[in-house]
């Protein structure tokens, strides 16, 4: 049986085959290119159906399931997404340097975690040497395309495209299936591309510290168990993105939730497990909390990149972003403090009700809430010259907006119609509504 270190490294050296993108650019004939760069896939996606099981080729590359089946339809299903991803380079504008960067990331990606795997028997370390190998190869994939496209490339672009690929990749992985390149691929290769699409210009300072200060957090949040695996590499990528296309300000309004918002549930989390409201997993916050808190707030950092694109004010975002968060913080603040209390009230007839209950609220856990929201527009005023008073307060009662509309839906919806999660989200996502309404009507600045 072939071992998953050998497996990987056949894996790679299909995804080397990627430079044949760039390759076809450069041909006379441009009706061609898109037959010439998907062929070589195409090709290998066919082999792997012929390869008789038992063969030395297909037990190179053969998965668990392959032997079960009888047909490497992984390896099939690799360079099927890896020819349809060549497509959207040849035909759809996506920079090739993109396409080549997401093939090389993955595929030495998976060989260097697969190695660091069988070294240390460590799941943690395992993905680190996914991350790290996946974003020096995808970084060097991105150079090779250029040169043989012609293109020039900005190398903090690079090393900011490589480490995002990189981490959106063991993300994808860590929480669905690690086998399923095809949905990593895409996922990549889309968000890279929209990355690569924006007027960016990052300066060498911005990207080390992004890299730096992210990477450490992240490790401190995970020792510091606040954070699961998955949820510490979503924080480490939401900071990465923040840092690069925001700025350092609104980085400490996002990493302000994700400190105190991880301490917050640690808290008396011995009482809260009594008391039937505790965090599972012991308090760490897994990738679903994580982003259901701050996808919205990402959305909004990524519109204020683009946002020389269209008419809209980058301080639209900016109000999004910060009430996006500042509900996220003061729900996450109200419902962990709040909870200790006895004799909490359903928001929306207020009964008496059991502790943990949806939508159920106690006063403490509202000022406690407030104090949260508090927080971020304190952060906001201190930390950017151009927010008023005004604009503070505007944050704050989107904050406070946000936290009352999770605690609405939590009493009348949560349960029947949505999870925790799409609640949290939907809460976040009014708060940002409430505070680019309040930035445009007001004429708020940042």
């Amino acid at each position: 049986m072939t071992s998953p270190v050998r497996r990987a490294g056949a894996f790679a050296l299909v995804g080397f085959l990627a430079l044949v993108v760039p390759l076809a650019g450069t041909l006379d004939e441009p009706a061609y290119a898109t037959l010439v760069a998907i062929s070589p896939f195409m090709l290998v996606a066919a082999g792997a159906l012929a390869i008789n099981p038992g063969s030395v080729l297909f037990e190179l590359f053969a998965r668990p399931g392959d032997r079960r089946d009888g047909k490497l339809y992984g390896l099939a299903g690799f360079s099927l997404a890896a020819a349809g991803t060549a497509i959207l380079a040849v035909e759809f504008g996506m920079p090739e340097t993109v396409y080549v960067g997401t093939l090389y990331l993955l595929s030495v990606g998976n060989l260097t975690g697969q190695v660091a795997r069988r070294l240390t028997g460590d799941p943690v370390l395992a993905t680190a040497g996914f991350v790290a190998g996946g974003s020096l190869a995808g970084g060097g994939g991105q150079v090779l395309a250029a040169v043989i496209a012609g293109h020039t490339l900005s190398w903090q672009l690079v090393v900011f495209l490589a480490a995002s690929g990189s981490l959106l990749a063991a993300l994808i992985r860590e929480v669905l299936f690690k086998g399923d390149d095809v949905l990593v691929m895409a996922s990549v290769a889309l968000l890279l591309w929209l990355i690569a699409n924006l007027p960016l210009d990052i300066s060498t300072t911005r990207i080390t510290v992004a890299i730096v200060v992210t990477v450490f957090l992240g490790y401190l949040s995970f020792t510091l168990e606040t954070a699961s695996l998955p949820g510490m590499l979503t924080g480490v990528l939401l900071g990465l993105l923040t840092i690069v296309l925001g700025d350092y300000g609104w980085f400490v309004m996002l990493i302000a939730f994700f400190g105190i918002g991880g301490l917050a549930s640690k808290f008396k989390y011995d009482r809260k497990l009594d008391r039937g409201i505790a965090q599972e997993n012991e308090g760490a916050r897994g990738s679903g909390n994580v982003l259901a808190n701050s996808l919205v707030a990402l959305a909004a950092v990524m519109g204020a990149a683009g946002s020389g694109s269209f008419d809209v004010s980058k301080s639209v975002f900016f109000f999004a972003f910060a009430g996006a968060v500042g509900a996220a913080l003061a729900d996450t603040l109200s419902s962990e403090i709040g909870g200790l209390y006895d004799n909490p009230r359903l928001i929306t007839t207020l009964e008496v009700v059991e502790p943990g209950t949806d939508g159920a609220v106690t006063w403490q856990g509202e000022l406690v809430g407030l104090t949260g929201a508090t927080i971020i527009g304190l952060i906001a005023f201190a930390g950017f010259g151009g927010v008023t008073a005004a604009g503070a307060a505007a944050i704050v009662l989107a904050g406070v907006a946000g936290m009352t509309v999770d605690s609405v839906l939590g009493a009348t919806v949560e349960g029947r119609l949505f999870g925790n999660q799409a609640v949290n989200f939907l809460a976040t996502l009014s708060a940002a509504l409430v505070g680019s309404a309040l930035a445009v009507s007001v004429g708020l600045s940042m």
